[in-house]
């Protein structure tokens, strides 16, 4: 049954390819019909490349080694060396044309111990952890009243006197939604709320985890002092604790915590972006970019955040390098450093390349889990949009819908539209990704291998038609103001 099942979607693939191409940005001395002999041949390797990649199991067995042979691999630490490394061994036995690291300074951060408790008026112990980069407390702890805010924008609102010497607690619960936008509601408290509080008197904070799910533990994640202003301890809860805490402030408003931390900052030390690349059969100069990054939080083992994505990417550039003809363009797989604690990767990527963006033709990263993609959306010139959408019909074989002309691309590739850089969003199914994002839940049986193999399907019809395409992306629209 699965065998005749992908045939009936191999012909609706090759159906819609051939029948929404159009012969538009192409030499006037080029022919109809050879444009739809080369539309054709594209579907047919599309159409094999989603089959192979349906059927092999190689991005599981990549994040499977990642996670069991090199687990938790927090920038800076000995084990983001080691994924380093892994890395490379990796995409040279894979056979890739090109495979090279460049080397990227980043911070190094140690987590160390984060204890939390009510002491008074109903003593009990809280499940917290150290938000990314956050102080210790001084040494025997910090023990104060709590200050409830709904949300980051209440707390920048109160009054400084209502905070001053107080722990804050800022309790914004995370929506869940399949396209992860409730975490974009609610992040600016972990990012930003250290700061909020210490410039109204506020002795640490303490935030409800960022995060989707009621199990007890907490969400860690980075955030950012500034300069300037005191740097005070910086926590997450869980979600339960968070609740915990309201049922108690119903009862009596004087809540009194205690919290006592030893995270600390050790200055900075050398990582790498590990590039892989299959070379371009006639426009090697030309790149489209697929990314993850490789670094994780030290918690779980980084299967969804961002091991799924790793996997993901250096399997559909496997498939392209394996093909009998190389397409058009050089495909390249950047497996980023350092993006938990900053983009640091992605940014460091960027100014390594500022002479070559001109160049990048597009470029997507993988780095929300391995729920089944179930929208592209691009960020091209308007004037060619709909010619794009036209390019990559053929995925709605593998259940691919086309979408919008909005897309971001991805953390690490964000910033390259700064540059004039086409990107792309290959939407996943994030429904609960936060309910694992940052947590020691984050392990590989929240993988399903068939969702993940068909992530792979569409990295691999997305990678080969952007590398054949002869449409001129360029300009891209304007950033909105």
């Amino acid at each position: 049954m699965k065998h005749n099942a992908f045939v009936v979607l191999s012909v609706l693939f090759l159906g819609l390819t051939v029948g929404c191409q159009h012969p538009s940005n192409t030499s006037d001395n080029t022919s109809r019909s050879q444009i739809t002999n080369q539309t054709s041949q594209n579907a047919l390797v599309n159409q094999e490349l989603a089959q192979k990649a349906l059927n092999s199991n190689l991005a599981y067995d990549l994040v499977e080694s990642l996670t069991v042979e090199v687990g938790p691999r927090l920038a800076g630490t000995d084990k983001d060396l080691i994924a380093v490394e892994w890395a490379m061994k990796k995409l040279n036995s894979l056979g890739f044309d090109k495979v090279y690291k460049e080397a990227v300074q980043v911070p190094v951060w140690e987590r160390g111990y984060a204890n939390a408790s009510i002491t008074a008026p109903f003593a009990q112990p809280l499940v917290i952890t150290a938000l990314g980069g956050s102080v210790a407390t001084p040494k025997g702890g910090i023990e104060a009243q709590i200050v409830r805010f709904d949300s980051l924008a209440a707390l920048e609102a109160a009054d400084p006197s209502l905070v001053k010497d107080k722990i804050v607690f800022i309790d914004h619960k995370t929506e869940r939604h399949r396209n992860g936008k409730g975490y974009g509601m609610t992040v600016g408290g972990r990012s930003k709320g250290a700061v909020a509080a210490a410039k109204k008197g506020a002795v640490a904070i303490v935030i409800r985890s960022i995060g989707t799910d009621s199990d007890r533990m907490a969400h860690t994640g980075v955030m950012r002092y500034q300069q300037g202003v005191a740097k005070i301890p910086a926590a997450a809860m869980s979600n339960p604790d968070a609740d915990l805490i309201n049922a108690m402030l119903k009862r009596d408003s004087k809540i009194t915590l205690a919290l006592d931390m030893s995270s600390k900052n050790l200055g900075t030390a050398t990582s790498y972006n590990v590039i892989a690349e299959v070379t371009g059969s006639s426009k090697p100069d030309e790149i489209v970019l697929i990314g993850a990054h490789l670094d994780s939080w030290d918690e779980g083992t980084g299967a969804i955040d961002d091991g799924a994505g790793v996997a993901i990417v250096t399997a559909a550039g496997k498939l392209i390098q394996d093909l009998p003809k190389k397409p058009a363009r050089t495909v390249r797989v950047v497996l980023y450093a350092a993006e938990e604690i900053g983009l640091i990767g992605g940014k460091a990527y960027a100014k390594a390349h500022e002479q070559e963006l001109a160049k990048h033709y597009i470029a997507a990263e993988s780095d929300f889990g391995a729920g089944k993609i179930y929208q592209l959306d691009v960020k091209v010139n308007p004037q060619v949009f709909e010619q794009v959408l036209a390019e990559h019909h053929g995925m709605k074989a593998v259940g691919v819908e086309m979408g919008n002309n909005k897309a971001y691309g991805g953390p690490d590739v964000s910033m390259l539209p700064n540059y004039g850089v086409p990107v792309a969003s290959l939407r996943q199914d994030g429904t609960d990704y936060f309910d694992y994002h940052h947590t020691p839940n984050d392990t590989l049986d929240k993988i399903v291998p068939s969702a993940l193999a068909q992530n792979v399907a569409v990295y691999a019809q997305f990678a080969y038609t952007m590398a054949q395409s002869e449409i001129d992306l360029r300009p891209i629209p304007a950033k909105a103001k």
